[in-house]
């Protein structure tokens, strides 16, 4: 999903709107133009604009990549990274200028989604499944590769339609579940702590059970969820 240019385009030093300054330059170089953003931080911008959308460009100091995001319909639907500022521009302008996710990735290849950003683009989910989709996404990220057994663990209980119906909520990758969408969050059932040896179930931070896969501790929970619950309010 994710892709990267070989040669980083650096940003000469300066100040909290280093990153902006360059972003406005590389775009003006491609003949495109920006709008204005909506927040400015140190090595992050912001451009919030019609239709609920909102790309936010992040610079990797570390080793010059930009990472971008695109929001729209309560979702971050697209996500890449790259090492020219040139094609962030790409990316920014397109989204900003209405572009849907594939007009976007075609002006700027590097942007990847997943299918189901395309129907939420086509038909919204609502909130509830928006954030199932959204930590399924978070946990595969690059940046959490090394911890596979969260998104297996996400993604078991997304699987058990019961608990779709139910806000997920995580804590240290600890997944619980809520039968309100907004805090402060109505705690439902048991909750699942993810580890390297093994799935702990608990019930109120009591030590319930630990099962050896994500299937079998979401089964523990489902078995023990109240008769009424659901879906979340």
């Amino acid at each position: 999903m994710i892709s990267a240019a070989v040669e980083p385009d650096p940003i000469e030093p300066g100040g909290e709107d280093a990153l902006a300054v360059a972003l406005a330059r590389a775009a003006a170089e491609l003949g495109l133009e920006l709008p204005e953003p909506a927040e400015v931080r140190e090595g992050r911008v912001e451009f919030g604009v019609m239709d609920d959308r909102l790309v936010v460009v992040v610079q990797y100091r570390s080793d010059l990549r930009y990472r971008v995001r695109c929001r729209k319909q309560g979702a971050w639907l697209a996500y890449g990274v790259t090492g020219e500022l040139g094609e962030a521009a790409r990316a920014v302008a397109a989204w900003t200028g209405g572009a849907d996710l594939e007009g976007t990735r075609a002006a700027a290849p590097f942007v990847g989604f997943n299918a189901w950003a395309l129907d939420h683009e086509r038909e919204p989910f609502d909130r509830v499944e928006v954030a199932w989709r959204a930590k399924i996404d978070l946990a595969g990220l690059p940046a959490r590769n090394d911890r596979p057994y969260v998104r297996a663990l996400l993604e078991a209980a997304h699987a058990q339609p019961r608990l779709r119906r139910l806000m997920p909520v995580t804590s240290h990758f600890m997944l619980w579940f809520s039968a309100t969408v907004e805090w402060p969050y109505e705690r439902v059932g048991y909750s699942v702590d993810p580890r390297p040896d093994g799935f702990v179930v608990r019930a109120g931070g009591k030590h319930v059970t630990t099962a050896a896969t994500a299937e079998e501790s979401v089964a523990v929970v489902v078995a023990h969820l109240p008769d009424e619950v659901g879906p979340a309010r």
